[in-house]
């Protein structure tokens, strides 16, 4: 029987409450981008880890550039990397094991971003 929690969530790391921790119901955080956010010291972000690793590399978030047009290039992309190199993102699916994780992100656009992606990809490997 698998005993994993399907409860992930994404916030934006600029979202009110997130920096004092009310806003997030993970009882694990992590912020999955590969570039710290712009405006935001590091003492101010409640978090258990900054996974950078996982976040899609410099090539693909260039050429995504967060244009729409590119979203579906993009998911497909961003996932090819992740399952290319599963040991990237075991911190965060044994964390996701042992109950809720937050996962932060800083781009503007709430519904393509890495941090979705990267939501569903944890999700199936959960569930499989």
């Amino acid at each position: 029987m698998n005993t994993a929690s399907t409860d992930i969530e994404v916030r934006r790391v600029y979202d009110a409450g997130v920096r004092d921790g009310s806003a997030t119901r993970g009882r694990r955080v992590f912020l999955v981008d590969r570039v710290w956010p712009r405006g935001v010291r590091k003492a101010d972000v409640p978090m258990d880890g900054w996974v950078r690793q996982v976040a899609p590399s410099a090539g693909l978030r260039r050429w995504f550039g967060h244009d729409p047009g590119r979203w579906a290039g993009f998911r497909d992309r961003y996932r090819a990397e992740l399952d290319g190199a599963p040991e990237r993102s075991a911190v965060l699916v044994d964390a996701a094991r042992h109950g809720p994780v937050t996962l932060l992100y800083s781009a503007a656009d709430t519904e393509r971003n890495n941090a979705v992606v990267l939501r569903e990809w944890l999700l199936e490997r959960l569930r499989a």
